[in-house]
């Protein structure tokens, strides 16, 4: 499989995710502002889940400009990230329809957790199969993933948190996205800098 198929599958199933996610916001009855209000949970959920479906669509592409091949362990662990990322819609559902209850919104962040380390292997065989630590994306990255080790971290204390206090826990959440939404550019300026003409 070339790398194009491989972006092209995994742009399709994230579309996917995001097009569930938005379904799952049901159009109320009423035909005043009061109607939208039960449907507040549901849209925050849905918000905050289409921010990490971002973040991780936007990271993947980056790895993946990185890439000059793929192989059967980027295959694989490109689907175990996938497989993760699939239950989105489910956890972001169930935190939203039962606003924030302590067992969903532990749930959603076990979701996040798993697919937070399903992203480390699929970062591996990537670096693995494009030249290990000579490659432009091993040396963007570095030792500095700070952001890589503290959102597992994080995920870690809000799943348990969820049963003392569901907002801390979903404080914790929002945290890592918007510790995500910061712009990293190491891997972009790896890429102009190996792409840049030596004169």
């Amino acid at each position: 499989m070339t790398k194009g198929r491989l972006e092209a599958f995994s742009d399709g199933v994230i579309a996917i995710i995001i097009t569930i996610m938005v379904l799952e916001m049901r159009v109320p009855h009423g035909a005043d502002i009061a109607a939208l209000r039960p449907l507040l949970p549901v849209f925050l959920s849905y918000v905050l889940s289409f921010v990490y479906v971002g973040i991780y669509w936007n990271n993947h592409h980056h790895f993946l400009h990185a890439a000059e091949r793929v192989d059967g362990r980027v295959l694989w662990s490109n689907l175990h990230l996938l497989f993760w990322l699939s239950l989105f819609p489910f956890a972001t559902g169930w935190m939203g329809e039962n606003h924030f209850a302590p067992v969903p919104v532990a749930m959603y962040g076990l979701v996040l957790l798993m697919a937070a380390l399903a992203w480390i292997p699929f970062q591996r065989s990537i670096i693995r199969a494009n030249g290990g630590q000579r490659s432009t994306l091993a040396q963007a990255i570095g030792t500095r993933d700070w952001k890589g080790l503290v959102s597992p971290v994080c995920y870690l204390a809000a799943i348990p948190l969820a049963f003392v206090s569901t907002w801390l826990s979903g404080l914790l959440y929002v945290a890592v996205a918007l510790m995500w939404l910061v712009p990293d550019r190491r891997v972009e300026h790896s890429i102009e800098s190996t792409e840049r003409p030596r004169a």
